[in-house]
């Protein structure tokens, strides 16, 4: 979100803005994700591909999770970072590109760089600026105002009418989430599909449940389930008003319902 903000308010603004997981990229695929790649270049590559750079050019590229990446990527990185050129993976001649580097970690890069596992050059690099972003218990008067985002963004998407009321801001707050904003936002998302309104009981009932759930969801199978299940648990078991909801088929709800033994 800060990353996005940062775009939104500076000349780049009207172009490209690219998100990059670099944890979620097999080492192997990094460099052309990034790059790009020639036809021909490896196993599969039946055409050329933009990377995200040049994708992004004149824009902002976000390397979230920048401290997963492997060393022998991370010299190609820093040669980009000081030159500004990229040369796709198979190609014979660099071209220049002109985008803002913002980078992101829950990491501690410096000890990496003491444990050998990150090059200290990149990492002074890219430690230009520095924006510390302390955990979600450490700046409570920022839960209301990312509460009431998040109450509005889900009524808007499931077609809910819930009310944020004082004593759930309270709850809200008193509570230390250790899962930061990404916590909070699932807790919110919770209670707009099932409650009428988030109020102090409700999010104790959330959190309690949150808590004592024995199947954590570990896969993507499985959140999927979990959001099928709280759909249903929120329509009442109407399948095609549920099947509105996630955004997909009746028919392709039942597919998944068979298959989930629902």
């Amino acid at each position: 979100m800060v990353a996005r903000m940062i775009h939104r308010y500076s000349r780049r603004a009207s172009q490209p803005f690219v998100p990059v997981d670099c944890a979620s990229i097999a080492p192997s695929l990094l460099e052309s994700e990034l790059f790009g790649a020639m036809r021909g270049a490896f196993t599969g590559a039946d055409r050329d591909r933009v990377g995200v750079f040049e994708a992004a050019h004149r824009g902002t590229v976000f390397l979230d999770e920048i401290g997963e990446i492997e060393m022998n990527f991370q010299l190609a990185l820093l040669r980009f970072l000081e030159g500004h050129e990229i040369r796709p993976v198979g190609a014979s001649r660099s071209k220049e590109v002109d985008v803002r580097v913002i980078a992101a970690t829950n990491r501690d890069l410096q000890r990496l760089v003491d444990e050998k596992k990150f090059r200290d050059d990149l990492w002074y690099r890219l430690n230009t600026v520095r924006i510390v972003l302390p955990p979600l218990r450490e700046r409570r008067s920022d839960i209301p105002l990312l509460a009431r985002f998040y109450v509005n963004k889900y009524n808007a998407r499931y077609n809910r009418d819930v009310k944020l009321m004082d004593s759930g801001v309270k709850a809200l707050q008193d509570y230390t989430w250790p899962g930061n904003v990404r916590q909070l936002q699932h807790v919110i998302e919770r209670l707009t599909i099932l409650a009428d309104r988030v109020d102090s009981e409700t999010v104790h009932d959330a959190l309690t449940s949150m808590e004592s759930r024995e199947k954590p969801v570990e896969t993507l199978a499985d959140a999927e389930e979990d959001q099928i299940r709280r759909v249903l648990a929120a329509t009442g078991g109407n399948k095609s008003k549920a099947a509105q909801i996630l955004g997909i088929e009746r028919k392709t709800l039942y597919r998944k319902l068979e298959r989930m033994k629902l």
